[in-house]
């Protein structure tokens, strides 16, 4: 598998287009080179048909309820507490407990600082941009068959994502024992899941897409919370410094190996971080087609207020989902909100254009006179009390669908 590239990994044909031409035309033109070598690209490449031999050997061994209710157990009390153990479990954790030898826990702490720091802001931001990897078939694909993020589940899949979000980086959240720690691990297990069931599914094209869930589209989710927001929420006022998006990578690269993401090549710096979010966007087939509209207006539609609200609750109701839409369309590039044929958000797409002068100014103020502390107790108070807000006591699971779609 190490040279294999899947189908619909367009890199080197689509590099002749015109319009990418001139684009990589530009960035050399203000000293930046976009691209990243050509042996890297194809270690990318190849990374499609990676998936989690770890994980999957131990939900290969026991079925699959069974494999939760051990997870669970573990978790809680430790392998050890489980009377003849599988191998395949035992092994799972002995990894999962060796820290790797490139990890820095005070770089960790500093990069989930920073992503706290994004507050509920980040959760929107996050979501409208996953929508651009919609029209590739290896995402869209397992969200329609699996049913995730598609029709009236899209809400609460979104909401279960952004208390993953929360619970992996609030403070000590990824030391031995630790919330944020089991949520990683019981989402590597319904990763795993959904995998199990895709794999032999007739309409899975392993030649064209490589394995569901792989690990290039896991490396490319990685760099949506670091690198992406990193950069792009400086339109929202957000003063991350390159030290600050070093750190979310590093971070984000911790929270992926407990579940799971051990890629073969991880970016560096700042620089590869964006040239590999340059070449996932030069490498698209755009082939998902109907499924991939589909996930991005469900996903817009997300906060449609519920009918049968009234008075003050449906008008607050009716700005959440506003709001939603406004960021959708701020953030996602117009080519792709086109091609989706999204409604308009109107004067709503510059709601977080308007937050900035107030982001801006608290930012400053939290450098100059040295509020961290308050600033960052101000932001996690914040994010629980959106999450409380639009879960309604609704705890995530981190649960495969039950059943496919189709």
């Amino acid at each position: 598998m190490t040279d294999r590239v899947p189908g619909e990994f367009r890199y080197w044909a689509n590099l002749d287009r015109p319009a990418v031409r001139a684009a990589l035309r530009a960035c050399r033109a203000v000293g930046f080179e976009p691209t990243l070598p050509d042996d890297v690209v194809r270690a990318f490449a190849s990374m499609y048909y990676d998936a989690d031999p770890l994980a999957e050997a131990f939900v290969e061994e026991v079925r699959p309820g069974r494999a939760r209710q051990l997870l669970d157990q573990a978790l809680a009390s430790g392998v050890a507490s489980i009377p003849d153990a599988p191998a395949t479990l035992v092994a799972l954790f002995a990894d999962v407990d060796r820290d790797p030898v490139w990890l820095d826990r005070a770089a960790v702490a500093r990069g989930a600082r920073a992503f706290r720091r994004f507050g509920p802001a980040l959760f929107r931001f996050a979501g409208a941009v996953t929508l651009a990897s919609y029209a590739e078939c290896s995402v869209a694909k397992p969200l329609a068959l699996s049913g995730a993020y598609a029709g009236a589940s899209t809400r609460q899949r979104f909401l279960e994502t952004v208390a993953f979000w929360i619970a992996v980086s609030e403070p000590g959240a990824l030391a031995h024992g630790a919330a944020g720690r089991a949520s990683a691990l019981r989402v590597r297990l319904m990763h795993v899941m959904v995998r199990k069931r895709l794999y032999g599914h007739p309409e899975w094209n392993t030649a064209a897409w490589g394995a569901p869930i792989s690990q290039a589209d896991a490396l490319l989710t990685l760099m949506g919370g670091s690198v992406a927001p990193g950069l792009l929420m400086h339109a929202m006022g957000f003063l991350t410094s390159k030290a600050d998006i070093e750190a979310l990578l590093h971070f984000w690269r911790y929270v992926g190996h407990l579940m799971g993401v051990q890629p073969r090549w991880y970016p560096a710096t700042v620089a590869d971080g964006v040239r590999l979010l340059l070449l996932a966007m030069i490498k698209g087939a755009h082939r998902a087609g109907d499924d991939g509209k589909a996930l991005c207006h469900s996903y817009a539609e997300a906060f449609r207020p519920d009918p049968e609200l009234r008075g003050l609750a449906r008008v607050r109701a009716a700005i959440t989902d506003r709001v939603h839409r406004g960021y959708t369309q701020f953030f996602l590039p117009p080519s792709v909100y086109r091609a989706n044929a999204l409604p308009s958000a109107g004067p709503w797409a510059l709601v977080p254009l308007l937050q900035a002068p107030a982001i801006l100014g608290a930012e400053a103020l939290r450098r100059t006179v040295g509020l961290d502390d308050a600033a960052d107790g101000y932001a996690r108070w914040r994010r629980d009390r959106w999450l409380a807000h639009h879960a309604a006591g609704r705890a995530a699971q981190f649960r495969p669908p039950p059943t496919l779609t189709r």
